[in-house]
């Protein structure tokens, strides 16, 4: 099968950082939706990336297993998420990259847990790293706690209340330069791609000076196909890959089952994008 007719989904996340599907539960999901290449971008870590290989090898599953990471950066005191596409696991430099990270989350985390406590939400650190199971504590640990234990309606009302900028529970970001993860995946063998870009809610001005900042840190491609999209949106963002000479990725972002966001769902593929799977890097890493 051409790559062009392929099923590709470049974005999503296991239970080894905030996702609720088992890296071979996520495998399986994606085969069972008709998904022929997925990465796996866990948020700040690879743990789940063995584990996903040796599931297809020992199932001889029909799927092509991209290795790939999602690193939290710190732009203006904004978080942005840079995915590494083809990247070495086992890159030395990467490795101690990311477990750094790992440390800077936990200390976030750990303040978070402080904060909420004294404002009298008792047990949300205890029960946040009951949810992460030994995974990094993430903010969307905490939101399905919270949201578990009657504190707000859903998840995203939880960050809405707790985590966004002035609440109780908000921590400023404490990550690394968007040009050192860059530079960290490239070193890894790896391919830069500025997640979800609209996802920050930033305007039009903001956007095009995170896109062209992110370019000239060496990046390589931004997602312009998203789970939840509107056709405008998708139109913008193919416009800011092409004004700033940024190849075109796309994946759903994908944590837990649900109604609106699935394993391939609304991953199309729109005509006049340089895709990242058509580069020569990427054909050299997979060949």
């Amino acid at each position: 099968m051409e790559i062009q007719d392929s099923l590709i989904d470049l974005h999503c996340h296991s239970t080894a950082s905030d996702g609720q599907l088992t890296p071979p539960e996520l495998i399986s999901r994606a085969v069972a939706n008709q998904v022929n290449i997925i990465a796996i971008t866990d948020h700040d870590t690879v743990a789940g990336l063995p584990m996903a290989h040796g599931y297809i090898a020992a199932q001889n599953l029909p799927i092509k297993l991209i290795n790939g990471v999602e690193i939290s950066t710190n732009w203006k005191n904004h978080d942005i998420h840079i995915v590494g596409l083809n990247i070495d696991p086992t890159c030395p430099e990467l490795e101690n990259f990311l477990s750094t990270q790992r440390e800077l989350r936990n200390e976030r985390a750990a303040e978070i847990g402080r904060r909420l406590e004294k404002a009298g939400v008792l047990g949300a650190y205890d029960g946040a790293k009951s949810y992460a199971g030994g995974a990094a504590l993430s903010r969307g640990h905490y939101a399905r706690w919270l949201a578990d234990n009657g504190y707000a309606k859903c998840v995203g009302s939880v960050f809405k209340k707790y985590m966004s900028k002035g609440k109780t529970g908000y921590v400023p970001n404490n990550w690394q330069s968007i040009e050192k993860a860059i530079s960290i995946i490239h070193l890894a063998g790896g391919q830069a791609v500025l997640a979800h870009p609209s996802g920050y809610k930033f305007s039009a001005k903001w956007l095009r000076r995170l896109v062209r900042e992110f370019k000239e840190a060496g990046g390589d491609a931004i997602e312009v196909v998203l789970g939840q999209q509107s056709l405008n949106d998708r139109a913008n963002l193919i416009a800011l890959s092409h004004q700033n000479e940024l190849m075109g990725s796309l994946g759903s972002d994908f944590h837990f089952p649900g109604g609106w966001l699935d394993l391939g769902k609304n991953m199309y593929q729109p005509k006049g994008v340089n895709w990242i799977w058509e580069s020569e890097k990427w054909k050299s890493n997979i060949a």
